[in-house]
Parts: structure tokens; sequence; C-alpha cells
């Protein structure tokens, strides 16, 4: 008889001990060890029970030259966006785990590919959450009405994989994986060893069928999907919806992606009747700009090969406090600190007494070095409540003495730039060598320093 003891296992690294630790040991992660029960058996019982040598695989070993390149077969998904996140398409055997948090728009979005998918595949949608009356329901708001989609109840992960085998369908979606469970493991569904053996097992079905399964992912407090990190590594693609509850739209964005590239994001608009694909997210960042107001100006940031366009809001306040307040929305709260550490030291602009707050309208993250120019344009031009005009655009890094360095995909940003109907672009002097200002029909003004580029306001 195999007998249970209590262990503790990291949920970032899988590192497995039988004591608490504060530290894990393999991975440093604090207070990530969680209890769960393992089942363990004498080594005799073990190699028995495994059937005694293991098998020779020499005749599974392949030459490359053996294997059809027509083997990374993609699936179009109808949703142009969630092509563009996965690489291009829903690759053949792959697994790809979809997380966000609840209500984000997860079950929504895999019932709108199956009406896509089901005109030419066999779609099986696997819930364990809901009845198969309430998959129906909300098919019927979405317009789902295939004759190729296929609904199965069930939490046995191993009854669900065998069914697969023996079904066979074209793609498979499992939701979700917190409710799946192994009859033999004496843990809870929705633990950490069971969270990691289901996916394993779908990972095996996967690979061995040739058959693609997108598996569903919950999110917790933290906002990592709920489960051991190991579970990233074991799929091959891990996509995050991301998005405020009380906003209409929606980020889809990869994290791992062994198809393509992780720098893609793909934009939605929730809608009573489901999600609506973005083409145009600089369109949708730039609605409702407020006019002739101080304190706000646009930048463009590169999300993989496409430039997108996000407006910056400062706006600085006389403090009632003994330290001043620094509160950020969708930018870096170090980066801002550095940027007036430097508007204080070489400019001269003293912010000691003033509460400073900065938001990336529709909740949208600035995360790359070329939107520091446009955050200090903003919050000088708050402070000095100078107007910035409402057609001009800046990218560039900041240094510490003060200097604008150059960025990447220039060509880019200015195209879209000009493409949204701006005249004025302030761009880093050092890279004007790769553009030919007579190329665009928009004025493109360089700078080296924060001097010049302050210059430009009027």
């Amino acid at each position: 008889m195999a007998k249970s003891k209590y262990i503790y296992t990291c949920n970032q690294c899988g590192y497995e001990s039988t004591k608490w630790n504060g530290k894990c040991p393999s991975c440093g992660a604090w207070n990530s060890f969680e209890e769960d029960i393992a089942d363990t058996a004498p080594a005799g019982m073990r190699s028995s029970a495994s059937g005694g040598a293991a098998p020779d695989l020499s005749d599974s070993i392949l030459e490359l030259e053996d294997i059809g390149a027509d083997s990374d077969v993609r699936y179009d998904t109808g949703i142009g966006e969630l092509n563009r996140v996965l690489g291009g398409g829903l690759v053949k055997g792959s697994l790809v785990l979809l997380g966000g948090e609840p209500g984000i728009g997860k079950s929504t979005i895999l019932l709108q590919i199956c009406q896509f998918l089901g005109e030419d595949h066999s779609v099986l949608y696997v819930s364990g959450e809901e009845s198969a009356r309430q998959i129906k329901l909300r098919a019927q708001r979405l317009g789902v009405d295939t004759e190729n989609l296929y609904i199965l109840t069930a939490t046995d992960a191993e009854s669900i994989a065998q069914t697969i085998a023996s079904s066979a369908p074209d793609i498979t979606i499992i939701d979700s994986i917190q409710t799946m469970s192994i009859s033999h493991i004496t843990s809870s569904p929705g633990s950490l060893t069971q969270v990691r053996e289901c996916t394993n097992l779908f990972m095996h079905t996967a690979k061995n069928q040739e058959i693609p399964i997108i598996i569903v992912g919950h999110v917790n407090k933290d906002g990592a999907i709920a489960g051991p990190k190991v579970m990233e590594h074991i799929v091959d693609a891990v996509l995050y919806f991301e998005g405020e509850r009380h906003q209409s739209y929606r980020i889809l964005r990869a994290v791992k992606n062994r198809f393509g590239s992780t720098n893609e994001i793909g934009v939605f608009e929730m809608l009573d009747k489901g999600l609506r694909e973005v083409s145009n997210p600089s369109q949708m960042l730039l609605e409702g700009r407020p006019h002739n107001v101080s304190g706000t100006c646009v930048a463009c940031v590169m999300e993989g090969s496409r430039p997108i366009l996000a407006e910056v809001q400062a706006l600085a306040a006389k403090t009632s406090y003994s330290a001043p307040r620094r509160m950020v929305t969708g930018f870096d709260f170090n980066r801002l600190n550095i940027i007036i550490a430097v508007l204080e030291k070489r400019l001269g602009i003293f912010m000691g007494g003033l509460d400073v707050y900065l938001n990336i309208v529709g909740g949208f993250k600035l995360d790359e070095p070329a939107g520091d120019l446009p955050v200090a344009m903003a919050l000088y031009s708050g402070i000095m409540d100078k107007q910035i005009d409402e057609q001009l655009i800046a990218f560039g890094e900041i240094g510490l003495g003060g200097e604008i360095r150059s960025v990447s995909h220039i060509v880019q940003r200015i195209r879209e730039a000009e493409r949204m109907g701006f005249t004025t672009c302030v761009v880093p002097k050092q890279s004007m060598s790769a553009i030919d200002p007579k190329d665009y029909n928009i004025s493109i003004i360089p700078a080296s320093t924060l001097k010049q580029a302050f210059a430009v306001i009027k």
C-alpha cells in the first residue's frame, strides 16, 4: 500500500520539501511553499510497477531530413488579433495556456473561435465549470450555432484524454485546468500536484495525437496563473488576458510562444455579443483627448511589429504632506522617480513640494524606454502650465545627464504618427541618420537634450 504524507511544494519552480521553508532553496522565491499530499512507495514497488526494464526507443529515432516540413500546420482562428499573438494561427499538436482574471473574457473568445473553426474542423469543448445547458445559453448569446462543436462536461483528466484519443477531434478546449483531476492522486483538484500532472497528461495527448489543445487557467491574487510555475514550462504558449473590469477594452499578450514572437499584442473590445477585435488600437487610445489642457503628450511605443500611440497625462499639485506623493498608472514607478531627479538636477525644476500623478490613458502600459521623453514633456507642461500642441508627438530615451538617446524602429513610429494625422514629431537627434525628413509629410524636430525638446512647447 502506498503511504500518504504531507509535503511542501514551491509554486514557482516545483521544488519539494518535507518541511516548510520561508525561502525556496532552489529558485530563491519567498513565501512560495504550499502544503500538498504526495504518494510515496518503496523503490521495489515502483520498479515493479514500471514493468521492469525500460523500453528501447532506438526505433523512434528520426533523422532531421526525414521529418516533413509541412508538419507545422496552423489553424486560422478567424480572429486576426488572436492569430497575431499566436504567431499566425493555432499550431497543430500545440498546447496553449490562456490565463486571465474571472470575467475578463477567456471563455467568451474561445467559444467565438469555435464558430469559425467549426466550419471546416471538429471542435471538442470540455467544461469542468459549467453544465452543457449553460454553455448552450452562452453560445446562443454569442451567435455560435456550428454543427461541428461538441460539448463534454467532465473533470476526470484521464477519461478526457482517452476520449480525445478515441474521438480524434481537430481542436480541443479545456475549461479550466483547475477543475481537472487524476483519480489516483489524493490531493484535491486545483492543487499544485493535480494541476501539474493534468497539464502533463494533456501535453502528451496533444503531441501524440497531433491535436491542438487550449487550456484555460485562472489567475490568483498576485496576477499570475494559479498553479506551479512549471506548468508554464510544459505548455507551448502562454497567453494573458489583461484589462480593467470597468473598461470595455481587453489586451491579449503572449508571455511565452514557441511558434512566434512574444512582443505582439491583440486588442479587443467587450460588447454585448462578445469580443470584437480592434484593428486600430492607436485611434482607440487617443479617443476623447482633452483640448487646451496642459500636462498631456502623445507617445509612440512598439508592441512587436506594431507601433501604438498612447496619451500620457501628468498632474503636479502642491502637497499637503511632509513627503510628496508619487502615483503612477501604466508606467514604471522607479523610472518616473529617475525622470523627476533628472528634471530637478539638470533643469532646476524643483518638485520636492509637489505631488505628482502620472496616468497612461486607456489602461495601456508604457514599458518601453521610448516613453521617457513624452513623460518628461507632460511633467514639464503640467508644472509650467504650458500647453503642448495637440498635433505633436514625441519619443526618446532620457539619460541621467539630461540627454535624449536614440530608440529603435524610428521609421515605423514616424509613419504611424503621420498616418494618425500628427504634424510635428520630436525625435532623438541621433536617430536622424537613419531617416530622411523629405520622405515624410510631417515636421521632424531633432533634439539632443531636454532643453531642446522643451523649447518646442510654446
